[in-house]
């Protein structure tokens, strides 16, 4: 199983949906699973795991780890070249290494060059990066390529993204 997430901020708290498929091109049959938590970190700027990987965690907690071949965010796994953290890299941490996290950003992040992929889809002059722990940044970005839609970003992503907003 394949999961991906993403989190919605509102009025102090947070909701996060994950998208749950088997196959990378999938762009029906998926299962949603959601969570509204409370008591959210503020955001702080180069920090944003602390507001992010609670939420996280506490969804991926009515999973069996061992039945999830890969994990999607929203973000970052590194944030510069020399492996800062970002919030990919710490939840790959708090899995014990166990799992592969790939992140899928929308916006550039400026001090990451050589552990980021630039992915162009569909006809978007605006892309997408593509980092990766756990598993080969190449095959990372090939996953994510190959994921269904004509459009920037993958059907399942951008559903994800509408489901965060719908409240």
């Amino acid at each position: 199983m394949i999961l991906a997430f993403d989190t919605y901020y509102f009025d102090g708290k947070a909701k996060t949906v994950c998208i749950e498929f088997t196959k990378w091109n999938q762009s029906e049959n998926f299962k949603v699973h959601t969570e509204i938590i409370g008591n959210v970190e503020e955001y702080i700027p180069g920090e944003f795991y602390r507001r992010e990987l609670p939420c996280i965690i506490s969804l991926l907690n009515q999973f069996d780890l061992r039945a999830i071949e890969y994990i999607v965010v929203d973000g970052f796994v590194y944030l510069d070249d020399e492996k800062k953290y970002g919030l990919g890299g710490h939840l790959y941490e708090k899995l014990n290494k166990e799992i592969p996290v790939i992140g899928v950003a929308k916006t550039n992040f400026a001090s990451i060059e050589k552990y980021k992929k630039t992915l162009f889809r569909g006809d978007s002059k605006k892309p997408l990066f593509v980092t990766a722990i756990g598993i080969d940044l190449d095959d990372a970005f090939e996953k994510v390529e190959s994921m269904a839609g004509e459009f920037r970003m993958p059907t399942l992503l951008k559903e994800m993204d509408r489901l965060t907003k719908e409240l």
